[in-house]
């Protein structure tokens, strides 16, 4: 009498879980596509040098606009501090994208922000009529697979310690790590080291199918902060860095801690045309 039941409760079970996983990857491609907000829309990147720079579709600008006044104006920057100095010539403070609330600079419905990696200071473009967005082909994903979905043990390192992550830029980006997380997948034992990031544990990680089927920098994946030593990891909701989609990003590249043994055939695959 009890087989049914738990076989209808195990199929309920798988029900959910693919339910859950389908409704995130609906989530995040909606985020992905958003106009001023998604990956997709992000059209260029310059990074500032003391002084003035200028701004407009002119192309003897600093930072040439895809269309727009030819001249729009100045970013200046004195090393520590951005700011925007328009058609009025006011200049004005603009907060950057670590302050969590960043100022917008609008020209011709584009927008510019000043953001900061490790002291480097630049300012990213978004602008809604990209054709990284508007040509875009869509997401490609595996088919989700329950044995992707696994249990990590979660072993704390005895003080976060700072991990260096090489950037697709170049330049290296400093994260806090709370420890690693050790599992079994395809009959090996494996070992991930995440950082933490808005309340939450951080992949970044490589596996066999980089380069083949999935996005050769790697990919990266989210899961919850372990719970009495556990930590619950799902591959199916791994994902492309943005670097993926635009040339404009800064993605963290994967430490060589993070570069798997196995095909990890679970989550988001490369798309055709990614760069």
């Amino acid at each position: 009498m009890w087989r049914p039941l738990l076989l209808s409760l195990a199929l309920a079970g798988a029900d959910s879980h693919e339910d859950s996983v389908r409704a995130w990857r609906s989530k995040y491609e909606a985020e992905l596509r958003a106009p001023y907000t998604g990956w997709l829309s992000v059209a260029g990147l310059y990074w500032l040098r003391e002084g003035a720079n200028s701004v407009g579709s002119d192309a003897a600008s600093d930072f040439v606009l895809p269309r727009g006044p030819a001249r729009a104006g100045d970013f200046l920057f004195d090393g520590r501090t951005v700011r925007f100095r328009g058609a009025d010539g006011v200049a004005k403070p603009l907060r950057v994208d670590v302050s969590g609330e960043p100022d917008v600079v609008e020209i011709d419905t584009m927008r510019l922000i000043a953001i900061e990696r490790n002291g480097s200071y630049g300012l990213r473009l978004r602008d809604a009529q990209s054709p990284l967005r508007t040509r875009f082909p869509g997401n490609r994903w595996y088919p989700i697979q329950s044995r992707y979905r696994v249990r990590a043990r979660f072993v704390p390192h005895p003080h976060k310690r700072t991990i260096n992550f090489p950037d697709i830029t170049g330049r290296v980006q400093k994260f806090l790590s709370p420890g690693v997380v050790e599992f079994t997948l395809h009959g090996t034992k494996l070992r991930l080291e995440p950082v933490e990031d808005d309340g939450q544990l951080f992949f970044v990680f490589k596996d066999k199918t980089a380069g083949k089927t999935t996005y050769g920098a790697g990919r990266m994946m989210y899961a919850p902060l372990p719970a009495a030593g556990i930590v619950d990891l799902d591959f199916n909701v791994a994902k492309n860095p943005p670097c993926a989609f635009t040339p404009y990003a800064t993605c963290p590249l994967p430490p060589r801690q993070n570069i798997l043994p196995v095909a990890v055939e679970a989550g988001e695959m490369v798309f055709e045309g990614a760069h």
